[in-house]
């Protein structure tokens, strides 16, 4: 045991005073106390005791006005789902995994995680078997037993989670169970592994954790699509490989999410990439942020999905044919549209959802679209091009001035980012503030008003004509129901409404 000064969250001592009649013993467990100790922000509290997980969950939630789930039965672990003023707080109440709280703690992961306090007791006497504080004041990742990774593999890919975010260094011992161990990822339910995954994606700087799960042969067993990026040459103005091109996508990308997040500071901005895009987004920043802030299923984020769409974007250059241009720089013609299904039946693979699995796809298809580097875009452009995408448009602006970023390095063309800016403007402008007018214009008529009109059997013929109706209203050539009758019965006449 040593005696230290944990910053606690009032949330702690709320948790203290609810049980103080309780006479089983009771202790705060793993992450809590390690953040705790780093004076990290609490999200989630880990509780055991000897038995009666489930039950003390019951009662914590009804003492605390909280929501009660029971987690699992057979483990007998329940869960407290409280709302405070810093947000949701979760409250895993577990029964012991081993015979006692030392064998519990033993039985853990990693050192620094298999830490408790007593809670019905001293809240800064930390006890310690294993060696975790030790660990935390020298920042190494260690497994607290021989076989800790070997008894259940996904926690190889959460070492290496843990070592990014906290920038540790992982022990020898422990690096080379991960190294042995990774290949079992295979054997861990696809859910457990999607969700560790998101869990590294979701870090402050994601390329570097998925360039240390690559080094370990991880990703070979997580996404084994990308292993063909690896000595991957690509043409000019590419100067990397297609594998460390997708790494550095993901850097800029989260670089362009950061400029417009609530993180932004004045450093932020201050290179002339990011800067540019700083101002220019600026008006659109409350909805961006919303947007990539949206919540998606087990506490993935749309934020989180992009990053994934950007580790996936060139998966089609290895399974394409490298074809020379009129140069004679070999170009992976067609990989976007190679790498769409591929994308799908990964993220399918991962137990994704099929909205995930759709935007994805979608992102991975349309990448390389190029509408941000025209000379110019006409309203018809822009209502095209939200017509093709949807919501996705939005994300897909971000990925591709990433990309383009990447692409041309430290001397990419300023010209060409300037008006990819203004492009981007454009786009959103349109989306968010011109959305009647350029992206989806009412509707003058309906299929059926068309073919009494014009005599027509239902058909493909009908859509289509729909279809330029509402062009004509995004050109300004039809504003009435006459215009648009007009210019059906012309096209049909004509035969160009195809």
């Amino acid at each position: 045991m040593s005696n230290l000064i944990l910053a606690w969250t009032d949330a702690i001592y709320d948790l203290q005073e609810a049980i103080r009649d309780h006479e089983t013993p009771i202790y705060v467990v793993g992450g809590a106390v390690r953040d705790a100790l780093m004076r990290r922000p609490l999200k989630d509290i880990d509780i055991a005791v000897p038995s009666g997980g489930i039950g003390l969950a019951r009662l914590l939630a009804n003492r605390l006005d909280g929501a009660f789930y029971a987690l699992d039965d057979e483990r007998d672990v329940g869960r407290v789902l409280l709302d405070t003023p810093d947000g949701k707080l979760i409250i895993d109440v577990a029964a012991f995994r081993a015979a006692d709280l030392d064998a519990d703690l033993r039985d853990r992961d990693f050192t620094i995680n298999a830490l408790a306090v007593d809670l019905l007791g001293d809240l800064n006497q930390v006890i310690d078997p294993t060696g975790g504080l030790n660990d935390l004041i020298n920042k190494t990742i260690r497994q607290c037993n021989a076989d800790a990774i070997a008894h259940d593999p996904i926690r190889a890919l959460r070492g290496v989670r843990q070592s990014v975010q906290f920038g540790y260094r992982i022990e020898a011992e422990t690096l080379k169970a991960i190294r042995a161990q990774g290949e079992r990822l295979r054997e861990i339910s696809a859910e457990r592994v999607r969700d560790e995954l998101f869990k590294l994606i979701s870090l402050p700087r994601p390329a570097a954790a998925l360039r240390v799960a690559d080094a370990v042969g991880m990703l070979d067993v997580i996404v084994p699509e990308v292993r063909a990026l690896h000595g991957l040459h690509q043409p000019p103005p590419h100067t990397m490989d297609a594998w460390n091109h997708t790494l550095d996508v993901i850097a800029h990308l989260n670089e362009i999410i950061s400029v417009i997040s609530p993180r932004r500071t004045d450093e932020t901005g201050a290179q002339f990439n990011l800067g540019l895009i700083a101002i220019g987004l600026d008006r659109f920043r409350a909805r961006l942020q919303a947007h990539l802030d949206r919540p998606y299923p087990e506490g993935r984020t749309r934020r989180d999905l992009l990053i994934f769409s950007a580790l996936l974007h060139d998966l089609g250059k290895g399974m394409v044919t490298p074809t020379p241009d009129s140069k004679g720089a070999l170009r992976y013609f067609g990989h976007a549209e190679a790498g769409a299904t591929p994308a799908s039946e990964r993220a399918a693979a991962l137990k994704l959802s099929g909205a995930e699995r759709d935007l994805l796809a979608g992102l991975v298809l349309h990448h390389m679209v190029g509408i941000l580097w025209r000379e110019s875009i006409s309203d018809l452009d822009v209502y095209r091009y939200w017509r093709d995408l949807g919501e996705a448009g939005v994300d897909l602006i971000l990925l591709m001035l990433a990309d383009f970023l990447s692409a041309f390095g430290v001397n990419y063309p300023q010209d060409e980012w300037v008006r990819a800016i203004e492009h981007a403007q454009r786009l959103l402008g349109a989306y968010y503030d011109d959305h009647e007018r350029l992206v989806n214009p009412p509707a003058l008529l309906r299929g059926d008003d068309l073919m009494r009109a014009l005599g027509l059997k239902s058909g493909r013929q009908i859509g289509e004509l729909l279809e330029r109706i509402r062009e004509g209203q995004v050109t300004g050539d039809v504003n009435t129901l006459d215009d648009a009758l007009a210019l059906a019965r012309t096209l049909n006449v004509n035969g160009t409404h195809e």
